[in-house]
């Protein structure tokens, strides 16, 4: 009896000390090659912008290249379904905006893949604030004055049941403002509906908005993230104006696929992080028009199940439905 023990313990103590050998091993040896990181947008956006900035400064900091490959189409589900299905050893990787987690799976059946299943996360790395956007001739000072304004107001997105969308829909839900979402094609003609008075509001990203704002074009009335932004001080956010828990910002996630090794998932969070401390880092990403932000694999899964919710409630109390 005892020896039969003795020798069950020692299987176990073989079997976990080459659990413990082959995680060092997978941190010691990777990379060995160019890691791949897939944009699921077209070349040009915000994020393509974000990931060329980090694929650089990690690959300085991996020993590799860190090559961009775009695979957009589908709302980033071309990309995201390519990343789910790749191989889990860590030379696969994507940096992709919120709705990839936190809303393509409430609006479009048979995505491909899973947002929260089908990754490991890494971390969140970066986000880019969303502005409340007037024409000045709207006469328009402040979120306040949209919530008491009695005629129904129209606001232009970028894109039925985007972020700004979204944004829109739960101001008008927690507040009784009466606002009329104007979906457009991009940002470019909702801006210009904008300056021409065409539509009294919209909602935007910062770094479309700001040359605008700055021309006196538009004016900003609220940032629809939790904080100020640096690079708009001035500017509240429509939590200062008396509407709590009122959080809608892009923020960046990069993830792999779901298998990877622990070690390798475990480096990389070490690197973004360590990247993300860089003050070069910083200052390139506020010229950029982002705002460095860190949040762990805990704090991602976090942000992903609260954000799930949130826009599960607001597209049901909105009845948005995508073609």
């Amino acid at each position: 009896m005892l020896c039969r023990f003795l020798q069950r313990l020692a299987v176990v103590g073989l079997a976990s000390l080459a659990a413990m050998s082959g995680a060092a091993a997978a941190q010691t040896e990777w990379p060995q090659k160019p890691v791949t990181l897939v944009v699921p947008f077209p070349p040009g956006g915000s994020t393509d912008v974000l990931a060329r900035l980090f694929a650089a400064k990690l690959g300085d900091r991996l020993g590799q290249s860190v090559v961009v490959e775009n695979r957009p189409g589908a709302n980033t589900g071309i990309g995201a379904a390519a990343v789910a299905r790749a191989a889990p050893d860590g030379y696969t990787l994507m940096i992709t905006g919120a709705p990839t987690f936190t809303t393509n799976s409430l609006l479009y059946p048979n995505i491909g893949y899973d947002p929260i299943k089908s990754y490991e996360y890494v971390a969140i790395a970066g986000s880019a604030p969303f502005v409340i956007l007037t024409n000045p001739q709207t006469g328009l000072q402040s979120v306040a004055d949209i919530i008491k304004a009695k005629d129904a107001l129209s606001f232009g997105s970028f894109g039925t049941a985007s972020t700004p969308h979204l944004a829109g829909e739960f101001l008008a839900q927690r507040t009784g403002a009466h606002l009329l979402h104007v979906p457009y094609r991009g940002s470019a003609p909702a801006m210009t509906d904008l300056m021409g008075n065409q539509i009294p509001l919209s909602i935007d990203t910062l770094v479309a908005a700001l040359p605008q704002i700055r021309a006196g074009k538009v004016r900003a009335l609220a940032l629809t993230g939790a904080q100020r932004s640096s690079l708009l001080p001035e500017v509240p956010t429509v939590i200062e104006a008396g509407v709590p828990d009122y959080d809608f910002m892009t923020w960046f996630g990069i993830v792999a696929p779901r298998g990877t090794p622990a070690p390798v998932v475990q480096r990389l969070a070490s690197e973004v992080q360590g990247m993300l401390g860089e003050e070069g880092t910083l200052a390139k990403m506020r010229e950029l028009g982002f705002e460095p932000f860190y949040g762990d694999a805990a704090a991602f899964h976090t942000r992903v199940d609260q954000e799930l919710k949130r826009n599960a409630g607001v597209i049901k109390s909105a009845g948005i439905k995508v073609e």
